[in-house]
């Protein structure tokens, strides 16, 4: 019945999944993919649909992977746990205050970044700035500013490389674990300490656990999406001229940048939840238990909301209709901080260093989290 998801492997998946996705939404926009052991939802409005129902599609499963590794979080619970865990941080993640608590840290870091770099004519933007940038960020609001940054770079490495294990059915090994291990015991003693941070407040109202549970979702969330999320901006930016034509003459259009990069390339690809009782979706029977994942990359290239879909365009008059954040009540409590990041270092890299161009041609890759291997480029020198 699902002939198209019955031939997908995870190999397309990672490398260019976009011709498969679009084979899939066009003709089996719910399809269950031996591949993944679970079905796959492909369409804009049925992505939202999965979404915003977590009473039907739940994160709350003892086979979601990030809880298996780090344990429960605002990521995988719902309803009145999912609001509890979550609210402590909340507070933290209005606008105004993430861009009063971080818009002169972020400047700051990105031009001490260019810095150690901007005389040599050329770079590799991925590693040299999108996450560095993300670490620094990340150390500075859960009071880690003390650990090395490599230190905290290896333990997010560990952690995202055992999740992205189990996402894709391997046996993971025992590496994300122990450095959770790690992360846990530098969190309780950061938090023994009354050291301020979004962690000491947080632990006024959740058990310590809790908070170092939350917090490596934190990190993982705001290294990893972001150090993507500013990759994939840079990358889709360099290499459309005629975009960056647009914003090197008018600086106000890099928001717009930054949208149509997430609508083009989500870092975080897809979101899964499982089925709490049996119900149809699209004409697909789904059982109770079953894994339902929701492919944001496709639904943001659904021909149905975004008119040439495949084509990088920052002038889209809906690019907000985007998925890259999720829906529902799990939208990502970062979206904020995230986008300041990523807007700020493209300003940066564009007033620091005349001429940018890349060198290497480059592509995201990548199952669970896209984005390219390098940003190579170079710059005119003095």
């Amino acid at each position: 019945m699902f002939r198209v998801g019955a031939e997908a492997t995870i190999e397309q998946l990672t490398a260019d999944p976009h011709p498969l996705l679009a084979r899939l939404r066009a003709t089996e926009p719910v399809s269950w993919l031996p591949a993944l052991n679970g079905w796959l939802v492909t369409r804009h409005d049925l992505a939202l649909q999965v979404m915003r129902d977590a009473a039907t599609f739940t994160v709350d499963d003892p086979r979601f992977s990030t809880a298996q590794v780090v344990g429960p979080s605002m990521l995988s619970l719902d309803a009145d746990e999912h609001a509890r865990h979550r609210a402590p941080f909340s507070r933290q993640f209005r606008p105004r205050e993430i861009a009063d608590r971080f818009g002169d840290f972020v400047r700051a870091e990105c031009d001490r970044l260019v810095d150690g770099f901007a005389a040599t004519g050329h770079a590799e933007l991925r590693r040299a700035l999108a996450g560095p940038l993300a670490v620094a960020v990340v150390a500075d609001a859960l009071g880690l500013d003390g650990t090395d940054a490599k230190r905290v770079l290896a333990w997010y490495d560990a952690i995202v490389s055992t999740v992205a294990d189990i996402s894709a059915g391997r046996e993971p090994d025992s590496v994300g674990t122990a450095a959770f291990g790690e992360l846990r015991a530098h969190i309780e003693g950061s938090v023994a300490r009354h050291n301020p941070s979004l962690l000491t407040e947080a632990a006024q109202t959740l058990a310590l656990p809790e908070v170092v549970s939350n917090a490596a979702v934190l990190m993982f969330g705001g290294i990893e999406t972001t150090e993507g999320m500013i990759a994939n901006v840079l990358l889709h930016l360099l290499s459309n001229p005629s975009q960056l034509d647009i914003v090197r003459t008018d600086r106000s259009r890099i928001p717009d940048v930054v949208e149509e990069s997430l609508r083009m390339e989500p870092a975080a690809a897809v979101v899964d939840r499982y089925a709490t009782r049996d119900v149809e979706l699209a004409g697909a029977t789904i059982a109770r238990g079953d894994l339902v994942t929701v492919s944001l990359t496709a639904a943001n290239r659904d021909p149905a909301v975004f008119d040439n879909p495949d084509v990088f365009d920052l002038r889209r008059p809906n690019l907000r209709k985007q998925l890259a954040f999720a829906h529902g009540p799990h939208f990502c409590l970062g979206i904020d901080l995230a986008r300041l990041e990523t807007r700020i270092a493209v300003e940066t890299v564009l007033d620091r260093l005349p001429g940018l161009e890349l060198t290497e041609p480059a592509a995201p890759a990548g199952l669970v989290f896209r984005k390219p291997d390098g940003v190579h480029v170079r710059w005119a020198t003095p």
